[in-house]
């Protein structure tokens, strides 16, 4: 009778913790400068990404670069992507917000042989 209780606990925990994840909202890179974006933002969790990849410097992901030279310990945590990357690339910077984010994130993780490198697997649907 006493296995029973605890099966029977295990069980509810389970579908209780599964529901839960379900109604989840996931945080997500916000891609509302994009005009027509073809998929949702990326999903991601800023801190626990820079906890499992130990990464403690800002300025790797968040750079700086000035005539296309990057500024080491430089960083620019506080301000978006978009402020230097824009939809098309221009003569000041080449790259344009979309290919920034695919070519910083893939990179690393093509480096790291971690991490998602397929649209659907940072793009999910809710």
């Amino acid at each position: 009778m006493k296995q029973k209780v605890i099966v029977m606990g295990f069980i509810l925990f389970i579908f209780t913790a599964v529901a839960a994840f379900s109604n989840t909202e996931f945080e997500r890179l916000d891609n509302s400068v994009f005009q027509n974006p073809h998929r949702p933002g990326a999903v991601f969790d800023h801190d626990n990404h820079n906890e499992m990849a130990e990464i403690d410097d800002c300025a790797v992901c968040h750079h700086v670069y000035e005539d296309k030279i990057l500024l080491e310990d430089e960083s620019s945590e506080d301000s978006p992507c978009s402020e230097c990357h824009f939809q098309k690339g221009t003569q000041e910077n080449s790259i344009p917000l979309s290919a920034a984010y695919h070519k910083r994130c893939k990179s690393c993780h093509f480096e790291a042989n971690k991490g998602p490198v397929l649209c659907g697997e940072c793009h999910i649907k809710q």
